[in-house]
């Protein structure tokens, strides 16, 4: 099985950069990869409740709706450091988002199957 790993570092700041990370990974999901999508910088807001459901953007298919998808059959996860630095704790995340640091992401990267995406 192919695993993706996609790093998110956009958010509302720059919503189709954002947007296209998360179709990205989602799509994967559908084409039954096994999928690990990170939430860095902004894009660590999108893991509160709610804040997915807020986002817009024209002809885009809803994060919320995107971010289930892949929390259904992959894994989520914020930035050890992006979470301390806007004050976000594990408690507040969306069931099933966890939080991880550089070591993780580097460990995932690093597997002899592994493809990585930057959005």
């Amino acid at each position: 099985m192919k695993h993706l790993v996609v790093k998110v570092t956009a958010g509302a700041d720059e919503a189709e950069r954002c947007a296209q990370g998360f179709t990205v990974a989602a799509t994967a999901v559908a084409a039954g990869a096994q999928v690990s999508l990170w939430l860095t910088g902004e894009a660590a807001w999108l893991a509160l409740p709610g804040r997915a459901g807020q986002f817009e953007l024209e002809h885009s298919a809803a994060l919320d709706d995107l971010l289930a998808i892949v929390l259904d059959a992959g894994t989520v996860t914020v930035c050890t450091q992006c979470a301390q630095r806007r004050g976000i704790t594990a408690e507040q995340l969306v069931d099933g988002v966890r939080i991880a640091g550089a070591a993780a992401f580097v460990e995932e990267i690093l597997a002899p199957e592994a493809q990585a995406l930057v959005y």
